[in-house]
């Protein structure tokens, strides 16, 4: 089932914003493999207590901190994820974000996408592909400029044990996750994610950027 708002059930659902509110730099990851009968995706659903999409299912993410900035890494992201990543803000915030989503990926599910130091993750970022950005409508008083990141399953271990931010944590079918409670932003992500999945491999880097700004707008990266 595909809410048709941004914030199904959130606190802000029947509010607006009394000024405008900046967006927050913020990052998920797609974790993805091959399955039977096409790609199946890591998804998670948020505990129906948290203030933004309560009880919808998500791909792991969150907001970027400022440490995310300063963060070591194992590999780099590679030219055309930070291409991507790159299209609102500089190569700081570029990395910052990418760091964030493999972070955000550790933190709510245990999975490790590079090396584990201690209790923190050395990311590998060359294992990232960018696929597009979404911004929360202007009127909403919790708002985010989210990037959104691609990794195969297979760049990624460790067993997948939740934080108790996201409940019922499995690989999905696009079927089986459109059949769960979703956000209209994020059933617009994963076709995103089909769009690219289609596309011969050579072809993905080359593909129209996209971000999603408002309700249902689709738009070319100029």
């Amino acid at each position: 089932m595909t809410e048709p708002f941004d914030n199904p059930g959130g606190a802000d659902v029947s509010g607006r914003a009394r000024r405008p509110v900046k967006p927050r730099h913020a990052a998920s990851l797609l974790l993805w493999r091959e399955g039977p009968e096409g790609p199946e995706l890591l998804m998670g659903r948020r505990h129906p207590a948290l203030r933004f999409m309560p009880d919808v299912m998500v791909f792991p993410g969150g907001r970027v901190d400022p440490a995310d900035a300063r963060a070591p890494a194992l590999t780099e992201l590679r030219p055309e994820a930070l291409h991507g990543l790159s299209r609102v803000g500089d190569a700081r915030i570029a990395r910052a974000c990418a760091i964030a989503a493999v972070r955000e990926l550790h933190e709510e599910t245990a999975l490790v996408l590079g090396q584990l130091r201690g209790p923190h993750v050395l990311p590998d970022l060359a294992a990232l592909d960018y696929l597009c950005r979404a911004v929360t409508p202007a009127d909403r008083p919790i708002r985010f400029n989210a990037r959104f990141v691609v990794a195969r399953a297979e760049a990624a271990h460790g067993k997948i044990h939740g934080s108790g931010e996201l409940g019922e944590l499995d690989f999905y079918s696009p079927e089986a996750a459109k059949r769960a409670r979703m956000a209209g932003i994020t059933a617009m992500i994963l076709a995103e994610f089909l769009r690219w999945h289609a596309l011969p491999e050579s072809q993905r880097a080359g593909r129209e950027l996209v971000k999603f700004v408002g309700r249902d707008s689709r738009r070319v990266e100029r």
